[in-house]
């Protein structure tokens, strides 16, 4: 079983739990570049914050097919861009 403490953040550990980053990048309909941009930046994009699109809800879906299961809640609080107050 999958730990997301394995694994450098949330975002890599839901790539990891559904297959790897091109599985994930099917899964969203986008491309390999976008998701790694994705992980390397710790966080989804905001259209996923904002209820605009619904890619946690997608990867946790598709992670529980895989055997692989979390909330998409989970993932974007644990994927949330803090802003560091000016």
């Amino acid at each position: 079983m999958l730990n997301p403490t394995d694994f450098p953040n949330a975002i890599a550990f839901a790539f990891e739990a559904v297959g790897g980053i091109g599985a994930a990048a099917k899964v969203c309909e986008r491309s390999y570049q976008a998701l790694n941009k994705w992980r390397l930046a710790a966080c989804l994009p905001r259209t996923d914050y904002t209820g605009e699109t619904r890619y946690a809800e997608l990867l946790a879906i598709a992670a529980q097919k895989n055997g692989h299961s979390f909330e998409a809640a989970w993932l974007l609080e644990a994927s949330s861009p803090h802003k560091a107050a000016a």
